[in-house]
Parts: C-alpha cells; structure tokens; sequence
C-alpha cells in the first residue's frame, strides 16, 4: 500500500467571511449544532494538546462537556498526565475533527480549574456506573492487569449499592479559556478555506489564512 496515493476530493462547499458570525463561539457553536444533527459520530469528542516540562507534547481526546462565552469545558482526575501537564504549563490547544462534514476547529487559550461547585454539580448528575469509574480509576498511574480495575471497581460498587457517591478529591473540571478560534472548511482542488479569530484589545479580529 503507498500511503501517498490515499487522497479524496472535498466537495461540500466552501467558507465565505460573509457566513461567519462575529463571535467565535456562537460560530462554533452553530457548528456544533450542525454536527449532532449530521449525526457524527462523538462529535463532542476533542483532541487535547498539553506539554510536559520537557518540552514533549501530548495529545489525548476527552469529551466536551459545556462551552459558553468563558470557554471550552472538560473533566479528568486531576493526578492525571495532562492535569499534571496543565500544572506545569497552563497553555494548551483544542482540535474538533468533522472530517464526515469537512470541518475542522482548532482553539488555543489558557486551562483553570473549575470551582468545587461546578464540578460537584457535574458529577452529581453523571451515571452512577461513571462516577464509581471516576472513583476506582487512578488515571495514568500504572496497574498489574485490567482485572486490578474492575476489582476496585465492583469493591466500590457494593460499598456505595445504597448510599450516594462522593465526589473525588483528585477528580474535577478545567475550563480553557480561549485566544484564538480557527475553522477549517473543506475545498475542492486542496484549496480549503481557513479563517482565524484572535483577539485584539478586547475584541475578536477575522483573518482568512491561506490552506
């Protein structure tokens, strides 16, 4: 198999600075909206990109879980690779892949902590499967067997068969907070279009960038 003989077109039109709205999020979240109802698969799923304290980056994928004019939500155990990452180096980066639209988004900004209230509210109204899985689960640490976790798993599920869940000291929120908004649109003959937001002395400034 060549691997540089795999190509498509794309064909699903293209971006005009006269269809973006003002506000990045409100275009986002039109796009959003778009992509639940083409029924993508997870589209709420989005890679995100820390650094260590080396200077390696990462990239994992998590579920969005809010977005508003503050920023781009997501929960983690805070002990975690990128929670420790984020420790260190505040600045990541976001990336949506509607590849079954022919859209991408790429944010960047600066992650903080959500508050205890917002991420007791959140857990509390997760699946009670999910919130013993935040429980049992020392994410990134290193364990023997899987049979490990599903132990500590139904350990936990019999401790708490009748009473509520507590919510983790090591399991929160990070909002990122975002500097600049790309949107990527599919165009035929490799000639995509791109725009970039970014903010100038308060307010969000559009530029078309060359694919």
């Amino acid at each position: 198999m060549d691997l540089s003989d795999i190509r498509r077109e794309y064909t699903r039109g293209g971006l005009r600075r006269k269809d973006l709205l003002v506000d990045p999020i409100d275009q986002f979240n039109l796009w959003l909206e778009q992509a639940i109802q083409a029924q993508l698969t997870d589209p709420t799923a989005m890679t995100v990109a820390t650094v260590d304290e080396q200077g390696q980056p990462f990239q994992r994928i998590v579920l969005l879980k809010n977005v508003d004019k503050q920023g781009f939500v997501f929960y983690t155990n805070l002990a975690s690779r990128k929670a420790q990452h984020i420790e260190h180096n505040h600045r990541v980066s976001l990336h949506f892949p509607w590849h079954p639209i022919e859209r991408q988004v790429h944010i960047t900004g600066v992650a903080e902590k959500l508050t205890v209230f917002e991420n007791m509210k959140y857990f509390t109204s997760r699946p009670k499967e999910s919130q013993l899985a935040a429980l049992a689960s020392r994410q990134s640490s290193r364990i023997s067997a899987r049979g490990v976790l599903e132990g500590k798993y139904l350990e936990l599920k019999q401790k708490f068969a009748k009473g509520e869940i507590p919510v983790p000291s090591f399991w929160g929120g990070f909002r990122i907070r975002p500097h600049s908004l790309e949107f990527w649109q599919g165009g035929e003959h490799r000639l995509h279009d791109r725009f970039l937001y970014s903010q100038a002395e308060g307010e969000w400034q559009i530029e078309r960038l060359a694919p």
